[in-house]
């Protein structure tokens, strides 16, 4: 296993979209969404440990989250979790991160990739890891993995590569934000967008290359603590400083500014679960296309449902059809498919009533 090799596992989300069971204090990615036995970071960290020596894979998340990462990776030591003191999207956590590895290892090539995330055919991920990695070894690229879309979906970023580009690792043309259905089905049909599956790979040098250029102040700020880093001041500095950067993310501040980024379109099924309706289509289901997650149910002329309980009673439905079924401790939620964006904003409303 190349020790130069390391991933930043990103893993400070809420994700809202699956209330209520994920939370502030508990989320997604700390959940056996699939009923699995595993965890969603349980499975991403075994899957990179495939490719990635365990000691350099670093867990990028909220502090308020260290206890449960390290009980949930029991392989995973304190110094291998970077803690973040406040929420500051992703780009200044990959700069944060990336300037910590330059330190133990300025030869490094590494993976930036969400913990949560449903990945199959783990093989074609590692080769496509493989074949990312040796790029950049020999060239100094950003490089992302581009989803081939199979629908207009409306609630992913798409990349759109070089159309005369023949070779199997695309030039990239722009990142595109979610698109509305008219623009997504423009997409599909034009064949040279991808879903953004937001994993990256490239050399420690050449991100931070990238950031010295197209963030020369966010770059200073964390440059000022770079004697620090690996430390016992480093927690000082980062809880004073951390806070100040901006909040932006890595796809507005690096990649679409870069000139030398390129897609390989992967060659795995993935699937971001995002919502309850993502998760609806990667589990087992019954003839009229019922999901059912650790609950004991009773169904009657109903279909296209997803039905989850963490209580030990039957739960019986009749008449229901694509609807979102979760009950969680003192939560019960009752919702249409078709709106599972909105559950977002019903999370903002609860708060703001409590």
């Amino acid at each position: 296993m190349n020790k130069n090799y390391y991933a930043i596992l990103m893993a400070g989300g809420v994700g809202s979209r699956f209330w209520p069971v994920s939370t502030v204090e508990f989320p997604k990615q700390f959940h056996d969404m699939l009923g699995t036995g595993e965890t969603l970071i349980q499975k991403t960290f075994s899957r990179l440990s495939q490719i990635i020596p365990k000691e350099n894979i670093l867990i990028l998340t909220h502090e308020s989250y260290n206890d449960i990462v390290l009980e949930q990776l029991p392989s995973v030591n304190q110094e291998q979790i970077i803690l973040e003191p406040a929420m500051r999207n992703t780009a200044p956590c990959i700069l944060y991160a990336s300037l910590k590895i330059k330190k133990q290892n300025p030869n490094a090539i590494m993976v930036v990739a969400p913990s949560d995330h449903w990945i199959e055919d783990e093989m074609q991920f590692v080769a496509n890891l493989q074949r990312s990695f040796d790029v950049c070894e020999r060239e100094e690229t950003l490089m992302t993995l581009g989803i081939l879309p199979t629908f207009p979906n409306t609630g992913y970023g798409y990349i759109e590569f070089d159309k005369l580009d023949s070779r199997p690792i695309k030039k990239v043309v722009q990142f595109r934000e979610k698109p509305n259905y008219a623009t997504a089905r423009k997409f599909i049909q034009s064949r040279n967008y991808l879903w953004n599956a937001g994993i990256f790979l490239w050399s420690v040098q050449s991100i931070l290359k990238a950031f010295e250029e197209y963030q020369p102040e966010m770059f200073l700020h964390f440059m000022k603590g770079y004697d620090l880093y690996n430390t016992k001041d480093e927690k000082k500095f980062i809880t004073e400083n951390y806070p100040l950067a901006e909040n932006v993310s890595i796809d507005y501040a690096i990649m679409e500014n870069a000139k030398n980024v390129f897609v390989l379109p992967a060659t795995f099924d993935w699937n971001d679960l995002g919502t309850w309706g993502s998760l609806h289509e990667k589990l087992d289901k019954d003839e009229n296309n019922n999901a059912v997650v650790n609950a004991k149910v009773l169904l009657e002329n109903s279909s296209n449902n997803i039905i989850r309980s963490d209580a030990k009673k039957i739960i019986v439905i009749d008449g229901l059809h694509d609807y979102i079924i979760v009950d969680k401790e003192d939560v019960l939620l009752i919702y249409p498919k078709n709106k599972e964006q909105d559950i977002k904003s019903i999370v903002k409303k609860l708060e703001i009533q409590n």
